[in-house]
Formats: structure tokens, C-alpha cells, sequence
């Protein structure tokens, strides 16, 4: 059967193998799971977490690690804890062509099933590249209009990414390739309405369980529509609104995604980092404290204002999602990187708010969603205007190195410990050579 669209996707991500990875994509790779497990360790904190636990728990006896926990789980439940958990905190990586978060899904789902299988660092690697090229190759492939119209696109198409990755740990052929994406496509889901909840994580977590469940099914002999892309009330038809052309995953043949994943350095919503960076930016060159500030005005790409523009947030994870409150928290020195910065009492404080209310949000139809211009008027008459664009992929792998481990030691040691974070780190950082990662979970549990 000729199956178009699903079948290219299909051929680009199932060949994917270790050795023809080129060497500054499995650096990148190494970096993503780095931080995935710096903000799962951390997230795995959160209440939301503990919740899932409380639920899932007593029902699910199995042999799989939970991150910075010390139960083990069943196969499944631990790859929806896990993608809830590293997605709690919104601090973890994204990708422009996915529109979402490459890592939350597709870690959880290969960790649990390397886990069991005791499949090497290699072949983990590998299907990882894969799992981020299958839910970013989709992303390109639906373009803005999936995410603009209110799908969440780390639940949806992060569904797509953790069933390429299973598949290609699993060494499916093309019809279990077929079979798998058409039950990651039919169970797909995740709605921006949720956003500043905790439906948000929860969307990662039913990725990365939905797309592991779909690549088991498959390869058990479990039947989908093959063609689930392109055919009549297929995803794109439902999820797009349209047609898709198939060629666009012809584009540059040897350039892999996850080359391309942006890191975050600030504990809020993605789409709010170029705001922050451009303001810390104009407050420097002023040399000015929040008292001094007398109107701000914010300019962004239209798209910002349905995602991160909660305009008076009560709680600390609304904050996450406000343009304002996040500039006001730069402009006030607050460490927007600092998870405990974001709190109820600070967002509702009096002085909080009264600069909050100082920043004026403007959406531009000329600018590109992850580039911002802040305008800075103090009250003794100057003003500076500075824009930053946080959609470029960073050249310097070693600087992006640096401060990805400075993150990961703020985010792991209060959980791991010192001597316990290293060793984590540092098998991260030669997890090619691991022969077995069956015992790679207990780096990352609770002792």
C-alpha cells in the first residue's frame, strides 16, 4: 500500500543508525538527556507528581525506575510519571520546528523500555535522534497552524516522536512502523487551553505512555490505519486542516533535528525567554533598578498572546505563563532561572504588581514567534530598546555545554547529592560506552 506522507516519515527516522549520527547531533543528544534529567529530577518534586503516585502506584507492580524516587513501576505508568514529571516545571527543551518539547516525551518511553531490555547506550541514542526527527520532520510537515489553532504540540506530536523512538528500539519493520504511528495518531492529544495546569506536564506523560503502548502493540501484531498522516480523517486532515506535502521531508537529507534543540535558562514558558533576555538587556545598558522603570512596552509575534499572556497571574505557575509578570521579574532582578522564584506571595505582591502593571504587551504581525523587542522608559526621561530572537541554535556547543551543567548541578544535587550527581552526569556523558542500560535507572532514583 502506498501510504505517502506517513511512509516518508517513516523512511527518514527507521534507518537512523549510531554510526552515520554526526558527531555534533549526538553531542546535542547527550546535552537534551542532561537536562531532561536535571528537570525530572527536580519536577519529580512537584505535586502533580505525587498525585500520579498516589494513583498509579498501588495498581501497577513492575520493575521500572521513577525519576528521583525510590519505587519501581510498570512499564507504561513509569513512562507517563516520568513525562510528567520532567515537564512540571516548563524548564526543560524545545525545538522551533516541533513548536513543544522534543525530550519530555521520547526519554520516558526509552528509558522504561531500555530499561527492561538492557539495550546499550548506543542503540539508546540512536532511537532517541529518531523519536526527536519524527515529532520535529511532523512539525514541519503541519507548520504553525497545528500549534496556532490550540493543539499542544508536545502531547500530540510527542506521541508520534516516543512511538518512532519504541519502534526503533524494538527494530520494527515497515508494517509495525505503520501500525505503531497509527495508534500514536488515533490516541494522540493535548490542548493549549490547559496551559498554567497541571493538564500541561500531564500531556508529556500521556505522550510518552501512549507512543511506548502504541510500538508494544505493533510489534505484538496490534493492526492501525497505515496511512494515518494523509488519509481522510487522518491526522493532518484533522490536526492541520489540509493537505501536506510529503516533499518537505525531502529538505536537507543529512541535517538531523536534534541539532537544532533550544535549551531553556529561565523556568518559564519558552516563548517568554526572548521577553526576559531583552529586558536584562535594556535594564544593563540603563544601569537602573525596578524603582526607576516608568513603562515598558513588550513586542511580540500575535501567536505569544494565546500561549504566554496570562495578564494578571495569581500563582506562581500562571507566572510561567505571563509575558509580564516574567519581564517585570527581569526588570526587578528577580533570578527568573531560580525555580523558587516563582511563588504565589511574590506574584500578588503589592510592589509586584505595581510594576507588573507598568509593562504594556503589543502583538506584531511582522514578528517571528521566539524574537521580542522590549521598550524601556525610566522616570528621569531615557529609554533603550533592545530585541533578542531565542529561535537561533547555539554554534558553541561548549559554552551550551557549560551552562547546561551549571542547570543540571542546581537542579540535581538538592535531590541526588553531590557525589550522586556527578556520577549521573558523567555517565550521561559517555553513555555510548554502556554496554547495558538496564541499570541506568538507578542513576537516577532516590537513595
Amino acid at each position: 500500500m502506498e501510504t505517502g506522507a506517513t511512509d516518508r516519515l517513516i523512511e527518514r527516522c527507521q534507518g537512523i543508525r549510531f554510526a552515520d549520527v554526526p558527531a555534533e547531533a549526538l553531542r546535542v543528544a547527550r546535552q537534551a538527556l542532561l537536562d531532561w534529567s536535571a528537570v525530572g529530577l527536580a519536577g519529580s518534586r512537584e505535586p502533580l507528581v505525587a498525585i500520579l503516585c498516589r494513583q498509579l502506584l498501588p495498581g501497577s507492580p513492575g520493575g521500572s525506575s521513577l525519576v528521583g524516587r525510590g519505587e519501581r513501576i510498570g512499564l507504561l505508568e513509569a513512562a507517563l510519571i516520568n513525562g510528567a514529571a520532567s515537564h512540571a516545571l516548563d524548564y526543560d527543551d524545545t525545538h522551533n520546528a516541533m513548536m513543544g518539547h522534543p525530550s519530555v516525551p521520547v526519554v520516558p518511553a526509552l528509558l522504561a523500555l531500555a530499561e527492561r531490555d538492557g539495550r546499550s547506550g548506543r542503540d539508546f541514542l540512536a532511537a532517541f535522534v529518531a523519536g526527536v526527527e519524527a515529532e520535529c520532520c511532523l512539525g514541519e510537515l503541519l507548520d504553525f497552524s497545528h500549534y496556532e489553532v490550540g493543539f499542544h504540540s508536545t502531547g500530540t506530536l510527542g506521541t508520534f516522536g516516543a512511538a518512532a523512538a519504541a519502534a526503533h528500539l524494538l527494530g520494527l519493520d515497515r508494517s509495525g512502523w505503520r501500525n505503531a504511528l497509527g495508534l500514536a495518531g488515533t490516541q494522540a492529544a493535548g490542548l493549549k487551553s490547559g496551559f498554567g495546569t497541571m493538564a500541561k506536564p500531564l500531556h508529556a506523560g500521556r505522550a510518552a505512555s501512549n507512543g511506548l503502548l502504541a510500538a508494544l502493540l505493533a510489534q505484538d501484531g496490534f493492526t492501525a490505519q497505515p496511512a494515518i498522516l494523509e488519509v481522510a480523517q487522518g491526522f493532518a486532515a484533522t490536526h492541520h486542516g489540509g493537505t501536506i506535502d510529503a516533499a518537505r521531508l525531502d529538505r536537507h537529507p543529512e541535517h538531523l533535528r536534534i541539532r537544532d534543540t533550544l535549551f531553556k535558562y529561565h523556568a518559564a514558558c519558552y516563548l517568554t525567554h526572548a521577553p526576559i533576555e531583552a529586558a536584562l538587556r535594556a535594564v544593563a545598558v540603563l544601569g537602573i533598578d525596578a524603582g526607576e522603570v516608568d513603562a515598558v512596552t513588550v513586542r511580540v509575534a500575535r501567536p505569544c498572546l494565546d500561549v504566554c499572556n496570562i495578564e494578571r497571574p495569581q500563582t506562581g505557575l500562571e507566572a510561567k505563563f505571563s509575558l509580564r509578570a516574567t519581564v517585570a521579574m527581569a526588570l526587578a532582578g528577580i533570578d527568573t532561572s531560580d525555580l523558587g522564584s516563582y511563588r504565589d506571595d511574590l506574584v500578588q505582591g503589592a510592589a509586584f504588581v505595581a510594576l507588573r502593571d507598568r509593562i504594556r504587551v503589543e502583538a506584531r504581525e511582522d514578528r517571528q514567534s521566539m524574537r521580542a523587542t522590549v521598550a524601556v522608559s525610566t522616570t528621569d526621561g531615557r529609554h533603550e530598546e533592545l530585541s533578542f530572537d531565542t529561535a537561533i541554535p547555539a554554534e558553541d556547543l561548549d559554552a551550551q555545554e557549560a551552562r547546561l551543567r551549571a542547570k543540571f548541578d542546581a537542579l540535581a544535587i538538592p535531590v541526588l547529592g553531590e557525589l550522586r550527581a556527578k556520577a549521573l552526569a558523567d555517565a550521561i556523558g559517555s553513555l555510548e560506552t554502556t554496554s547495558s542500560m538496564a541499570s541506568f535507572g538507578s542513576l537516577l532514583v532516590e537513595r
